[in-house]
Parts: C-alpha cells; structure tokens; sequence
C-alpha cells in the first residue's frame, strides 16, 4: 500500500503556487493610478515646456521613420497629442501621464505575477507611483518615459512566459519590443541583458520553441522602418551615444549607484535589495532567478559604455516588485506608511514644479530637469529685442542660429508672437532639416554658448548683444547662452552647414 504525502502549507502572504496566482487588486491599483493621475495633471501645466518637449514638437513636424537621436515614436506622439488636445504643456503631457499609470499598473501586475497577493499589488503600485523616476517621467512627454513603461512592460511578459513555460508570450513580447525600438533603441539592451541571463542560469526549456522565431520576427517587423532608416543613415543614435559616453562616461560611471539610490528613493532601497535577494534565492519563484542576473549584466554594460543610470532603473522597478512581499511581512504597517508618504513628499517636490518658478533653485540642484521648463518665453523675448536691432530692410535677409536645439525650437514655439522667423541649428535633428537658402546673405543673430568661440568665428564683425536674462535665478541651459549680431559668413550657408552639424 502506497500512502502519498499530502502537503497542506499554505503560502506565505505575498506568494502563491505556480499557476495559482491571486487576484488582481483592482480597486487599490485603480485608486492609486487614478490618484497619481490627478497629481500629474494638476501640475502638468506648471512651469512650461521642456527642451526636449519643444524639439519633438518641432520634429513631429518634419515627421520622418528616424532621427538623428532617435526613433520617431515620441515625435509622433507629441505631435499628435498637441494636435488633438491644443498646443500647450498641459496638453502634450497627458500622454506622459498616461504611460506612468500604466507603467505603475504593469509594476503591480509584476508583483502579482510573482506571486503577491493584493496588499502587496496595492503597496507595488503606491512605491512604483511615489518613485522619483516615475512622477519625473509622468511630469514630462520624453522617450524616457516611453521607454520606462515598455520595458516594465517586456519584463512583465518574461515572467509570464518564465512562468507558465508558454511559448505563445514570446508574440507578445516581440509586439512590445517592436514598439519600444522604435521609440529607443536602448530597449535592446534590456533584450540583450534577458538573453544572456536565461542562457547562464536558465530556464533554457523555454527557448525550445518554434514561437520564438515568429516573436522575434514580429519586433523585427515593427521596428524595421526605423532600422531601415537608421542603417540608410550610418546609424547615427550610435553616434550620438558615443558622444554622450565620451563627454558624460566618466560622471555617469561615478554616480551611477548613488543616482540609483536617488531616483527611485533611499527609502526604497530595502524593498529593490530584498527583491533581488529573493528573486535570486526563492525556491518558489526559481523560474525568475534570471532578472537579478540580468540587472547585474546591465549595471556592468552602463558601466563599461557610460551610459546613463536610468537605463536601469526599469529593472530595479520589477526587483523593488518583488521585494514587496517579504518587505510586508516584517514591516510593521504604520512604518511601511511612514516610508512611502516621506519618499511621496520628497519626491514630489523635487521631480514636480510644486514651487515657484522663484523657489525651484533647491529642486533644481537635486533635477535639473525642472530648470530646463523656466524661461523659454521670457528666453525668446530677449531674441526678439534683439532681432529688432537689425535695421528692418535687412531682416528679409537675416537669420536666426541657434547651437542648440533647444533654443531653436524655442523660438519656434513662441516666435511668432516677437514677430521672429524660424530658427535655424546644427544640433541634432535641426541640421537634417537644412540650412538657410544661400539668398539668405544678411545679418546672422547667433545664439550659442559663451564658452563657444568655433561658432561666432565662422561670421564677420560679431558684436555682444549680452547674455541671456530669463528673469529667473535658476540655473539652467538657457543661461549658458549669449546673444550676437554678426554679418555674413565669408562662405554660402550650404557650403557652410557640414562645419555647423553637431551631435
């Protein structure tokens, strides 16, 4: 007679058995999303737009399969969200708030996925909402923020597929990276760091699949209009990150950790540092084990390129997922409040323009980003005044330059009121979309950087108009910059631009 072994253990709080998983907490995730949303666009139009925010509007205006710096998602996006809901901060940026809850959602199906029941779903989406990464990305429409919900997104599908060792989620997960290339093309990173993980620690079964291939054919698919182009273009994005790791490598190698730290919240350190412990060492969830691996084959590629800390981020949000379960359990409730309303506060002054234009210089230090929203309209003012010191019978053939894009699409956004052409630069997607017309000989007002002497040398008889005053005492890009009216380049602006393209 054969007696066979009943075992009655009945999960800890925050885990289940495979394929059992509890249910979605519907009503506390929806009730944090919706409370995250009304926060984001409330404030949304505070301040003003980004830099960035105006270069994608001007970009959707050129709309293209490509850029130099990056893929045409986010371009498109702004365009069409400024189309749709009106030309101001607060109408571009409901796409943002949109990715952000759905990138909190994605945070607590992540920690369900591993098992957690609905507290712990609950508390994943009140960390994944408080997060500094998160309200700075929701605040603002950048391809950060897109990127940050897809690869969540692709890292919820992994551990479904890990999971239930269905090979059918490799279609999905294929849409979601097709998607995501062509907003970044740093998703493959993410792609490349899963791979390597799943072949080092397993589990390898689920490659023996004939919908892999058709899952990789449909990213390839998806993102082939971008590849297309870029590989047409010599692949410039790889230009452009080169250029950033050779001017920000080493500073970005430095602070990676302690940004880590930051942008997230210190207060959630235990939660991301007991999720990779437990996606490592938890029999459980051994199906898993391959994302703390593959964060640490991130950490080391960022480090070896000097790429960026947030690249990572997205990882650390699933392992701060799976922290939340044992977290809960030893965590006394009134101390587990405490933590998250104190990284809320703090994280909400420092990534949202809660202050003050006046008062943002202590965010400012902390985000520079939030600098980066002051003074394009009180920027472009002083452009205008000084446009106006070109004798009126020259402007038909006067140009505005501008180093940066940012100033550039600056003054496309709020020109027309100072009466101001287009601007014209050789940063980034500005020089593909040309130099003036060679009939365009008279006066050159030049806006650049007053360290930067190689741009006012390519014009004659440049004079200082002066240095740029927002009216702010934040420090931001827009300040670096000095104003000069200068004559004609000696050469044809078309013989000219190769010299003024920059990355």
């Amino acid at each position: 007679m054969t007696i066979e072994r009943s075992d009655t253990t009945l999960p800890e709080e925050g885990e289940s058995r495979l394929g059992e998983l509890p249910p979605f907490a519907v009503g506390p995730v929806a009730a944090v999303s919706a409370l995250l949303a009304a926060v984001l666009t409330a404030l949304s139009g505070r301040y003003g737009f980004h830099r960035d925010e105006l270069y994608f509007m001007v970009a959707g205006d050129h709309p293209d399969w490509g850029y130099v710096d990056q893929p045409p998602l986010t371009p498109l996006l702004a365009r069409a969200s400024s189309a749709l809901l009106g030309d101001n901060p607060f109408a571009l940026r409901v796409v943002a708030t949109l990715l952000c809850v759905a990138t909190v959602v994605t945070v607590a199906l992540i920690a369900r996925e591993l098992g957690g029941g609905r507290r712990v779903q609950f508390v994943a989406a009140c960390c994944a909402a408080t997060s500094a990464i998160v309200l700075g990305l929701g605040h603002l429409l950048a391809t950060a923020t897109m990127d940050m919900f897809a690869w969540v997104l692709v890292s919820l599908l992994a551990l479904r597929l890990l999971r239930t060792g269905d090979g059918r989620w490799f279609l999905a997960i294929g849409v979601a990276i097709g998607v995501g290339l062509e907003n970044k093309q740093l998703i493959a990173l993410l792609v490349v760091s899963l791979f390597l993980a799943l072949l080092l620690v397993g589990p390898r079964h689920v490659l023996r699949t004939r919908w892999l291939p058709i899952g990789a054919l449909i990213a390839l698919v998806i993102a082939a209009p971008n590849l297309i182009w870029s590989a047409a273009h010599g692949w410039p994005q790889f230009a452009v990150a080169a250029g950033i790791s050779e001017e920000d490598g080493g500073e970005n190698r430095a602070m990676l950790v302690p940004l880590l730290i930051v942008q997230l919240s210190p207060i959630f350190v235990p939660l991301w540092v007991a999720g990779l412990i437990r996606l490592w060492r938890d029999p459980s969830i051994r199906w898993a084990r391959l994302f703390p691996v593959a964060t640490a084959l991130l950490v080391v590629i960022v480090l070896v390129t000097g790429g960026k800390s947030y690249y990572v981020l997205p990882l650390l949000l699933v392992s701060m997922a799976a922290g939340v379960a044992p977290v809960v359990r030893w965590a006394r409730p009134p101390v587990l409040v405490a933590g998250i309303a104190v990284a809320a506060a703090v994280n909400i002054v420092v990534g949202l323009p809660v202050l003050p234009p006046s008062a943002a210089q202590l965010p400012n230090a902390l985000n520079a980003e939030v600098g980066e929203q002051i003074g394009w309209p009180e920027f472009v003012r002083s452009v205008g005044d000084a446009w106006n010191q070109i004798p009126e019978a020259d402007r038909a053939r006067a140009v505005i330059f501008a180093q940066n894009y940012g100033e550039a699409a600056a003054i496309a956004q709020y020109g027309p009121d100072y009466g101001l052409p287009g601007a014209y630069s050789g940063h980034m997607g500005y020089a593909d979309w040309g130099p003036p017309p060679d009939t365009a000989n008279g006066p050159v007002l030049l806006i650049h950087a007053a360290e930067n002497r190689r741009i006012p040398a390519r014009f004659t008889d440049c004079r200082l108009i002066g240095p740029i005053d927002t009216g702010f005492d934040v420090e931001n890009k827009v300040l670096e910059n000095v104003i000069q009216i200068c004559g004609a380049a000696p050469v044809s602006w078309s013989a000219l631009w190769p010299i003024l393209r920059r990355t």
